[in-house]
């Protein structure tokens, strides 16, 4: 048999052998500090020339929809996201720009889509036929709607050039009555 003196020994050693595998735990549980917080960068002024730049070119960018058909909105909107902490004056041109932009490019194009879904779904049953010289005549109406917000859109940024605080017909007063308010 064994000597109890033997089996402590022997249990011991296991325990010193388990030791040894296992790695070495620190002690002390090394923190996360938080990490350094920085200020924010200091906000750099808007000249009013700058100003009256950044505003005409929220206006001016209506042009990029005769070429993309949809970018105008897109530039006015990162305008407005980009400076609308630094300036009121550029917030509100630009913003306005990209209401009016998704009203008139939007809004027509879906107008004019749904005039033609209409008629080709009244051509299942031959109404659609004599509904197609019509849809074609609003088309073309509703075309001259996008070109004339171009001259209207080219109007606002050359006011906006000269300082000027330019207004879209109801566009603009509902966009300050959402400034005012809030």
């Amino acid at each position: 048999m064994f000597d109890e003196e033997e089996v402590k020994d022997s249990e011991q050693e296991e325990e010193a052998v388990e030791l040894e595998e296992t790695p070495a735990e620190p002690e002390e549980e090394e923190q996360e500090l938080p990490p350094e917080q920085l200020p924010p960068p200091p906000v750099e002024k808007i000249s009013p020339s700058q100003e009256h730049n950044w505003a005409m070119l929220s206006h001016l960018s209506i042009l990029l929809n005769l070429f993309t058909g949809f970018l105008g909105p897109i530039v006015a909107l990162i305008i407005y996201l980009v400076y609308k902490d630094r300036s009121r004056y550029i917030a509100y041109q630009s913003l306005q720009s990209t209401i009016f932009q998704l009203i008139v490019w939007v809004g027509v194009g879906l107008l004019i889509g749904a005039i033609w879904l209409v008629t080709l779904f009244l051509s299942i049953i031959l109404i659609g036929l004599l509904c197609a010289p019509f849809s074609l005549l609003a088309t073309i109406l509703l075309l001259i709607v996008p070109l004339a917000s171009l001259v209207y859109g080219i109007y606002a940024a050359v006011k906006c050039s000269h300082g000027e605080d330019f207004r879209y017909w109801l566009v603009g007063d509902w966009v300050r009555g959402t400034y005012e308010n809030g």
